[in-house]
């Protein structure tokens, strides 16, 4: 493939001028057997390349360990948008934000004292370095310049937001070239931010989602030759638990890009196609109040989370024609969708009774952190035994981020991290009763100096007044639940329990698992991790991709923390819901 250079007036490829014509499609976001088809809708669109974001914590779970295979093989990926004739804009981070869990900084970070996160920190500085060798050594065959898709390679993400260290970012460059990286290397920033982002001898670029015209004026004032583009053309936005179902008009996100491309601007829409936050990957923000991000990554992109076709889809694609070729032929057609109404969920297990069967726990004087027990996503299970009895209030320094508390494994109270809540009052029964606080990781934040989050409970814990001591502490990462010791009940048990059934199928297709009547938890299809559910909303459903499915028997898991559906029963329906609208 040709190798992208720049010029005072824009981009060329193989000595011709060249546009970028980009969407966002994150790999990690969507079921590996579904990749050809959403890069091959890109390129219906009109597209010539597409983005991704390269997630550090999940490519590098523990600092001795590397995956590059099944979801996470990036090779693969690139091979298919290859096959499919487009390019490849990489983001590798370290830092990616992408509402992603820790901003796909790896949660084995925090575990270090006071680690400074995107600094010159030494300790840090060495982990990006071993990363960048471990991801970027395979990927070199895939780089332009050795005939490979990969046209340009990010340098960190959006840091001028954060900070304004040009050292740091000059030793990720030259990181990045050490390791092999001969393509061009770009920077992103949102408008404000490009000067304390920006890196002498490297493409600055722009993100913005309106007043195109506007923020280009701004990007040019910065850099006054060379290409203009925006990285991150924001056409639509996530949704938070507890708020609305965030959409953007097509209309007015078209008129956007036809200004936008009209100035002879480079485009990355962020999202193309936006996927699902599976298992527990969703981030959070926190500007004074934690919020977590909800699974799906819909994002209201011209693909939705289920890889159709929406209204901007068509917008968009009218655009592009006006300044660039757009293979023919229709809109490519919404995909099958299967119904499956009433799933029973007959077999139950309760999670506080067989905690033990699931994880060995670890003792300790005062709580741990997840990251000081090693571990990334899911639950802690703390228990320790509380002296005399009567009236208590127990008081928690720091919940990180939601906290069930139980006391002789019934339920007492909730602490939330959100609600800036810390103490819970309830009555000792006798001396030695036990105190059981299941705490959940809603998602590390991803934006901001919040980035430090480390989960669990932090700090002391007290009981009027008088620091708990002589904990046992159980991570509950919850990877598999293989090893979960279901039994068929009829009663609907109180506490976190998991609830298991099964279903035929004939053949598979794309579905959505509603759970309404239930409250909050996890579910998966045959051992694939559909992400959390909360009856707060917005997202009412959770997609589930056909790969997942199977002809047969299929097994449906859900982690239920509250109240389990009366009839203990699912339903899997043909749309999607969202949630009401922002308006």
């Amino acid at each position: 493939m040709p190798v992208l250079q720049t010029d005072k007036a824009g981009f060329l490829l193989d000595g011709q001028a060249f546009r970028i014509l980009s969407g966002g499609l994150h790999y990690f976001r969507v079921h590996p057997e579904q990749w050809a088809d959403r890069l091959r809708k890109a390129r219906l669109m009109g597209l010539n390349t597409v983005e991704t974001y390269v997630p550090w914590n999940l490519h590098q779970p523990r600092p001795d360990r590397f995956h590059l295979d099944g979801g996470l093989d990036l090779p693969r990926f690139l091979e298919l948008a290859a096959a499919e004739g487009l390019y490849v804009l990489l983001r590798p981070g370290p830092y990616i934000c992408a509402e992603w869990e820790g901003g796909g900084l790896p949660s084995w970070l925090l575990a270090e004292p006071g680690m400074r996160l995107r600094s010159r920190d030494p300790r840090f500085l060495a982990a990006v370095d071993d990363y960048f060798g471990r991801l970027l050594t395979p990927l070199r065959p895939y780089l332009a310049s050795q005939g490979g898709p990969v046209l340009a390679v990010q340098v960190e993400n959006e840091y001028g937001a954060y900070g304004d260290d040009t050292a740091y970012l000059e030793h990720l460059a030259d990181s990045l070239r050490r390791c092999g990286v001969d393509v061009p290397l770009f920077t992103c920033d949102q408008p404000v931010d490009l000067e304390r982002g920006a890196l002498p001898g490297v493409l600055a670029t722009a993100n913005f989602g309106s007043r195109s015209a506007h923020h280009l004026a701004a990007l040019r004032a910065q850099r006054p030759d060379g290409p203009l583009m925006t990285t991150e053309f924001w056409i639509g936005w996530f949704d938070r638990w507890g708020a609305r179902h965030v959409v953007r008009e097509a209309d007015q996100a078209a008129r956007e890009l036809d200004e936008l491309l009209a100035a002879g601007a480079s485009v990355n829409f962020y999202m193309f196609h936006g996927g699902t936050n599976f298992g527990f990957t969703n981030g959070a923000n926190d500007k004074h109040t934690y919020r977590p991000t909800v699974t799906s990554y819909d994002y209201d992109a011209p693909l939705d989370e289920a890889g159709d076709p929406t209204e901007k889809y068509t917008a968009f694609r009218e655009i592009i024609a006006k300044y660039a070729p757009v293979p023919g032929g229709p809109v490519p057609a919404p995909g099958r969708k299967l119904a499956l109404p009433a799933v029973a969920l007959t077999e139950t297990a309760q999670l506080l009774p067989n905690a033990a069967a699931l994880a060995p726990a670890v003792e300790s004087r005062h709580p741990l952190t997840m990251e000081e027990l090693e571990q990334d996503f899911g639950f802690v299970l703390y228990e320790t035994t509380l002296p005399g009895h009567g009236p208590a209030l127990l008081e928690v320094e720091q919940v990180r981020d939601r906290a069930q508390v139980f006391v002789d494994g019934q339920p007492v109270g909730v602490l939330e991290r959100e609600g800036h809540e810390h103490a819970v009052a309830f009555t000792v029964p006798r001396a030695g009763t036990a105190l059981t606080i299941l705490v959940e990781n809603q998602g590390r934040v991803n934006y901001g100096q919040g980035i430090h989050d480390r989960k669990g409970l932090l700090g002391e814990v007290l009981l009027d007044g008088a620091a708990l001591t002589g904990w046992t502490n159980r991570p509950l990462p919850l990877t598999t639940t293989a090893d979960v010791p279901f039994a068929a009940t009829t009663t609907t048990p109180v506490g976190p329990a998991f609830h298991r059934g099964t279903f035929e199928l004939t053949e598979t297709a794309d579905t959505f698992l509603h759970l309404d009547g239930w409250t909050k938890g996890n579910a998966w299809v045959n051992g694939f991790p559909l992400g959390r559910y909360w009856s707060r909303g917005p997202q009412r459903s959770l997609y589930v991709p056909a790969p997942a499915l199977r002809p047969g028997t299929n097994e449906i898991v859900v982690l239920e923390l509250h109240a389990a559906h009366r009839a203990r029963t699912v339903d899997f329906r043909q749309a999607a819901d969202l949630g009401p609208i922002e308006e």
